[in-house]
Parts: C-alpha cells; structure tokens; sequence
C-alpha cells in the first residue's frame, strides 16, 4: 500500500480490499499500487522505464465488398521493426521501438485470404489490405 503523508480518498478503500484478501489468503498481502508518475507528477520519474512494457495499438477493421482492411496506429517504430502475421482468422501484429512495444492479436470479422494480404506503413499509420476467402466453409447435407 503507497505510504506518503498526502490525504488519498481510495487509502481507505484500498485497505479495505487489502484486509479482506488478508482475510481469504491468509497472510500478508500487501496492494502495492504503483502510479505512473509522468509529466506533472510530483517527482517527474516514471516507475517504468519506457519500452519495458507493451503497449495498446488502436486498430479498426474496414469491412468492404470483396475485401477487409485492417488500420492500426504504430507510433514510434520504424517498419523494419514490424513483425506481420496471418493465419486467415487472426492477424498478428508485433512491433518494437525505443517507447513503445506493440503486441496485438486481432481476431477478424471474417475469413481472409492471407495470401493476399499487402501492407503499408507510413508516420506511424499501418494498413493491411485483404481479398476475403473464397470458401466460406463447407456445405452440410442433412439426412
């Protein structure tokens, strides 16, 4: 639990979660909540230093006749840092740059022709083109 001499509204009610799991795992549990202390925080530093943890890309799905576009914002990697991947139903995406680290699995509205696929990368905007798969899966007879 932060220990410091300012007054937080939560401190209460995060002793009391910290008491009731005392209470359920039988010991010492102690809810360290960290905060990021970025710009204006009061000591400026951050608790983790940047690129150490993955970081959440904004990704939409365009779903056009024929085919499907996937846009995703990549800010602050180069492209030869993007990894792509496709199996037809999820599209990976894994990227690494000096800030940010980017780890996404986008599961798609439907079934793509992942050799198809042509991608673009361009200040910080990735955009991934796909034909939709021609077999939408197999009819069944019913007897």
């Amino acid at each position: 639990m932060r220990r410091d001499d300012r007054d937080d509204p939560f401190d209460d009610f995060f002793e009391d979660i910290e008491r009731m799991m005392n209470n359920i795992m039988g010991g010492d549990f102690d809810m360290h909540v960290e905060h990021y202390a970025g710009p204006g925080a009061p000591n400026g530093v951050p608790n983790e230093a940047p690129g150490e943890t993955a970081t959440d890309a904004h990704v939409d799905i365009y779903e056009e006749d024929a085919m499907l576009r996937l846009v995703a914002d990549l800010p602050g990697v180069e492209k030869s840092d993007i990894d792509l991947k496709c199996d037809g139903e999820v599209v990976t995406i894994e990227a690494s740059g000096e800030r940010h680290n980017y780890d996404e699995r986008v599961r798609l509205p439907c079934a793509v022709d992942e050799t198809s696929a042509s991608a673009t990368y361009n200040n910080g905007i990735l955009e991934v083109e796909f034909d939709r798969a021609d077999d939408p899966g197999a009819s069944i007879d019913l007897s």
